[in-house]
């Protein structure tokens, strides 16, 4: 018998477990699909803020999650001897027009109240950004030095590794035993709708890239809307679609060609760089935006831990010690925000 049975071995299932095994707890991490096998095992892995302004909740929690990021990865690189491909290497931003250039100013002074001297977010000339940087109309960036990436396939099979050594089991299949969480992805979101009659949730596909350019300690850059995240082992992910509609969830076509294209027109270093690979996947969206955590109404002893729909590596410090807390009888420290209420 296992105290704690996750079902779904992305990163919210993995880094639960994690989380519990710190607390004492014994774990069991079924899949079908193995480690990463859905939206988690994707190639851009762009840890990126919410911008410093309008602050609320939702901000504040994913704020504390990056800030944890690097001990909490340090930690699981160490004990599984594989890299995540972490580093926080801040992010680059054009500024399109005299519009962005006023409220990116003005973001700059709010980040100082609401980051404090954790991170900065600051107007640059593009020419102090030195080699890579993006086109900027008006000759101006943001640099925040928040941001940071890592690799998804690599952050989930260090994890993997991690939780195997501190005694956690990983299985694709299994009986559920002791407190049972769901952090079951897309799919998942769409039986909790059947279940309870009224959308939960669905599924958004997403395409991406890598193209083979070594440019590891370069901060990664957000183009009109496209990610671009150089990785540490020499190649630059380029990402996403967000596709509601689609008929084969892992299939990458044209849209693909399109990111490319514009990751080479906002970043002209990247002109000659070569592909190197292609991904696609489902990401899960919860209906609010926002992750569903907590207690499965009228199941006693299940749990929700779905919907991180492009925020989920960079919330799951804070959501798996959340969550470990609420499951193993400490605080329930859950915002209500992200509180699940069918």
């Amino acid at each position: 018998m296992v105290d704690i049975t996750i079902r779904g071995a992305g990163i919210f299932g993995l880094s639960i477990a994690w989380a519990c095994l710190g607390q004492g707890a014994t774990v069991r991490v079924i899949d079908p699909g193995g480690v990463g096998a859905g939206a988690s095992g994707g190639l851009v892995g762009a840890l990126a803020p919410h911008t410093p302004d309008q602050w609320n909740t939702k901000k504040q929690f994913q704020f504390d999650s990056l800030i944890a990021a690097e001990t909490f990865w340090d930690e699981v690189e160490g004990v599984s001897g594989l890299s995540s491909g972490y580093g926080r290497t801040g992010r680059v931003q054009p500024l399109l027009d005299d519009r962005a250039v006023e409220l990116a100013r003005a973001r700059a002074e709010t980040a100082k109240t609401h980051w404090r001297d954790h991170a900065t977010w600051e107007v640059h000339p593009v020419d102090q950004i030195a080699a890579w940087s993006p086109v900027s109309p008006t000759g101006l960036v943001v640099f925040d030095t928040l941001s940071a990436r890592l690799h998804p396939a690599q952050a989930c099979a260090a994890l993997a590794k991690a939780i195997v050594a501190r005694g956690g089991e990983i299985a694709t299949e299994g009986d559920d035993e002791g407190q049972v969480i769901w952090a079951t992805g897309w799919r998942g979101l769409l039986e909790m709708s059947e279940i309870f009659g009224r959308p939960v949730g669905n599924g958004v596909k997403g395409q991406s890239a890598t193209l083979t350019y070594a440019a590891p300690d370069a901060p990664q850059l957000f183009v009109q809307g496209l990610h671009i995240v150089p990785h540490g082992d020499g190649t630059v992910a380029i990402g996403s679609t967000s596709e509601r509609e689609f008929e084969d969830p892992a299939g990458t076509d044209t849209q693909t060609d399109d990111l490319i294209a514009r990751a080479r027109a906002g970043a002209p270093q990247l002109t000659d760089a070569p592909e190197s690979k292609r991904w696609a996947g489902v990401r899960p969206r919860a209906i609010s935006r926002a992750p569903i955590l907590g207690a499965w109404p009228d199941r006693s002893g299940h749990y929700v831990a779905n919907g991180g729909f492009k925020i989920g590596f960079g919330m799951a410090p804070g959501i798996a010690s959340v969550m470990a807390d609420l499951v193993l009888g400490g605080p329930d420290r859950i915002p209500s925000e992200f509180r699940f209420a069918p």
